[in-house]
C-alpha cells in the first residue's frame, strides 16, 4: 500500500526534507469515501503542530471498535527526524487526537478555501 503522505511529484521540491508534513485520511462510511487533508509547515515554523503531535498518544494499545459503517482514521506525520503512522477507529478519535486531526482539517481547508467561500469540514 503506497504512504498517503507522499507529496505529489508536482509539489516536491528540495526543501522538502525540511517540512513537516501532516496527513489525515477518513475511509469507510455508509458510502465508503475516502476524505483527505494536509498539512504542510517548514520546521522554523512548526512549534504548535510539534506541541499537537506530541500531546497524542502515538503508543497506545488500540481500541478494536470494528462495525459496519464506521469510519477509520490514518495519521501520518514525516517529520525531517522521523515519522509517525497511526489507525484509528472512529471512537478512538478523541482528546488530543481529535485535536490534530481537527487542525489539520481547518489548516487544509483555510489552503483550499478560496476567501468568502464557506468551508467545508464533514
Amino acid at each position: 500500500m503506497p504512504k498517503e503522505i507522499d507529496a505529489p511529484d508536482d509539489r516536491a521540491t528540495a526543501d522538502e526534507d525540511d517540512l513537516l508534513v501532516v496527513a489525515v485520511v477518513r475511509t469507510g462510511g455508509i458510502a465508503g469515501l475516502r476524505r483527505r487533508w494536509r498539512v504542510e509547515t517548514p520546521r522554523p515554523e512548526a512549534h504548535d503542530w510539534l506541541v499537537l503531535i506530541d500531546r497524542c498518544p502515538w503508543n497506545a494499545p488500540a481500541e478494536h471498535d470494528a462495525g459496519a459503517d464506521r469510519y477509520v482514521w490514518s495519521i501520518q506525520v514525516r517529520m525531517p527526524s522521523e515519522e509517525r503512522e497511526r489507525e484509528l477507529a472512529d471512537s478512538e478519535l478523541r482528546g488530543a487526537w481529535r485535536d490534530l486531526v481537527d487542525a489539520v482539517r481547518d489548516a487544509d481547508a483555510a489552503r483550499t478555501t478560496k476567501p468568502g467561500d464557506p468551508a467545508s469540514r464533514e
